[in-house]
């Protein structure tokens, strides 16, 4: 028996049948069951049928060869999407040395991996970076907003940005910040990869690629709306977040409903509310952020020592409780920090509402401290905002208290 083979493994009364993997000892046999999960059975005593040879290649291909990508052809008569990859697991195969999975396609091999894509649009595809999303750093930002300003400027007629979930809201953030777009620019990924019978990466991915045929002309985020395969949502990209771990709708709009929707049998594109149409300004790229900014979460019995990690800091995001409140014993450390010119921005780790520090005592001594307030900014849009704000913005006061992307609601009304 060989690796790619079929086989049955018999051990302790449990039968296991799949593909064999390769082991990285040889006193284990590694299956990859048809669920897509990966199983580890002792040799000694194992009873292994080889069912059939050669059915999986572990490059991760097809052993029959068929079908091994889909051709690519120019249309006069499509739209030509840009397809820029980072990473993450709508990009990922497995990596057969750990049985974990890897990033390492580039655009190229998405669209080989998605035959759906084809026929769709025209496609131009690059690789910014090939990481996992939890390596994502600023300077990895301004290359992203970069790439995607020189597509624009190339003639796409939209964009869609594979990036891996972790990190993907802070990413929309920070090109809603740094772009004024004339046409869509469309983030997806998955939170299963391909080798998996439930991955999501196909239905996000012509889900994106229809969203940025659209006409709304903003960042947007476009995963699974819910468990089943029906509907995409479409988050605006400074009003998302990650709420799941693992759930393929993990990604929510919070304080409202989602901008729009992508319904896939039908291929129909619909928003809810008022966007920015295609067009409707020019491309105006603004890549500087000031990158000495730290996100801290206030907790009960927080010792004020933990302030020090925002010393000689250019700015803080405070997560604070309900209204934005933090124990009144931290209160004079901001303050220092504030005179030694940190801005100290504060936002609310309640999931729906807006800041408000003129209803408590504590409020009003971190207003007269010099805190500004977040509005129902998101925590980590609002870190990524100041970032921005602090390079490019003459009155970062005002800039924090302005939604400049659509990140503060005019109302803190859920589904507005």
């Amino acid at each position: 028996m060989n690796p790619g083979d079929r086989v049955r493994v018999d051990r302790a009364d449990r039968t296991y049948e799949g593909v064999l993997l390769p082991s990285s000892t040889d006193d284990h046999l590694v299956v990859k069951l048809e669920g897509g999960y990966n199983v580890g059975v002792d040799r000694e005593g194992a009873d292994v049928e080889v069912l059939a040879e050669d059915v999986y290649r572990i490059d991760g291909t097809d052993a029959t060869g068929e079908d091994a990508g889909s051709e690519i052809e120019f249309d006069d008569d499509l739209p030509t999407i840009s397809l820029i990859s980072t990473g993450g697991t709508i990009a990922s195969t497995v990596d057969y040395r750990t049985g974990a999975v890897t990033a390492q396609f580039d655009a190229e091999d998405v669209l080989r991996a998605v035959p759906d894509l084809a026929g769709r649009a025209n496609y131009r595809g690059r690789v910014v970076a090939n990481i996992l999303s939890e390596n994502m750093e600023p300077p990895l930002w301004r290359d992203l907003a970069d790439a995607v300003a020189e597509e624009i400027e190339a003639g796409a007629d939209g964009v869609v940005v594979m990036h891996g979930t972790d990190t993907m809201q802070y990413s929309a953030s920070a090109l809603s910040f740094m772009l004024e777009t004339p046409v869509p620019i469309v983030f997806t990924g998955s939170q299963r990869s391909a080798d998996r019978p439930s991955s999501d990466n196909v239905m996000n991915a012509v889900s994106a690629v229809e969203a940025a045929k659209s006409d709304c002309a903003e960042v947007l985020v476009c995963m699974h709306a819910s468990e089943s395969d029906d509907d995409c949502a479409l988050h605006r990209g400074t009003r998302v977040r990650k709420n799941h771990t693992s759930r393929r709708d993990a990604f929510e709009t919070v304080g409202a409903e989602p901008l729009g929707e992508v319904d896939y049998e039908t291929e129909e594109v619909s928003f809810r509310r008022d966007y920015q149409q295609r067009d409707e300004t020019d491309l105006e790229l603004t890549v500087d952020l000031e990158s000495d900014v730290e996100l801290l979460k206030f907790t009960p019995g927080m010792d004020p020592a933990f302030l020090d990690v925002a010393e000689g800091s250019e700015g803080l995001i405070l997560e604070g409780t309900g209204l934005g409140h933090v124990h009144t014993d931290l209160i004079p450390r901001i303050e220092e920090l504030i005179e030694d010119g940190t801005t100290v921005v504060m936002t609310s780790q309640c999931l729906e509402g807006r800041v408000c520090d003129r209803v408590y005592d504590t409020g009003r001594d971190l207003l007269e401290a010099g805190v500004l307030e977040g509005g129902d900014t998101l925590p980590g849009t609002a870190k990524v905002k100041l970032m921005w704000a602090l390079a490019n913005s003459e009155d970062v006061e005002e800039a924090m208290g302005t939604s400049l992307a659509g990140e503060i609601q005019e109302r803190s009304v859920p589904w507005e």
